[in-house]
């Protein structure tokens, strides 16, 4: 009897042994390499046309949307012009300010869709050099500062044009633009 329970506890054991070593750190019999434990937050991406822009992001640069690169003026009171376009009946504009403010949208698309165009190829080109495995010490920080530039510059164009919408607007409708929008403190 002792035999064979020896021999079934052995032949179990044999049997739950690639399952037992699997569920400890993988040494059973597959190599670390083989096994995916868990995906990456960025699998799928390696499939993007420019690697580091979602395809939203290359929309709303070729757009010239802003894309948050404002939140510095818009959360501290001075409005961006689509969205007082947006509210100008809750604004009460004037036929004035509403001429203005899409003049100055009008310009601020003008200047930051080329420049959004812009950082899409710069980040392409690093890309690029990455796939084709060309990339060198000096030409990743060539390309990362044309980058770099690219992005300050599209971000002080958003900028800008909140500096001018601001401008077009009485305090009181700034006030009232920042309630609109749910900002909790009114920065009358």
């Amino acid at each position: 009897m002792n035999r064979m329970f020896s021999a079934l506890f052995l032949s179990a054991l044999a049997a739950a042994a690639p399952a037992i070593a699997q569920n400890h750190g993988g040494h059973g019999g597959h190599s670390a390499a083989t096994q995916v434990l868990s995906p990456s937050p960025y699998s799928g991406m390696e499939a993007r046309r420019v690697k580091a822009l979602s395809e939203e992001q290359i929309a709303d640069l070729e757009a010239g949307r802003g894309m948050g690169l404002a939140l510095a003026a818009e959360l501290n009171g001075y409005p961006g012009p689509l969205h007082v376009l947006e509210l100008a009946k809750a604004l009460d504009l004037t036929d004035e300010q509403v001429s203005r403010t899409r003049k100055l949208l009008e310009r601020m698309k003008a200047e930051a869709i080329p420049i959004g165009r812009r950082l899409i190829d710069e980040e392409a080109t690093l890309d690029s050099l990455f796939a084709e495995k060309k990339i060198t010490a000096a030409s990743l920080s060539e390309a990362t500062t044309r980058i770099s530039a690219a992005q300050g510059d599209l971000r002080a164009t958003h900028l800008r044009y909140h500096l001018e919408t601001a401008d077009i607007l009485s305090p009181e409708q700034v006030g009232r633009y920042s309630r609109l929008r749910g900002y909790g403190a009114s920065t009358e």
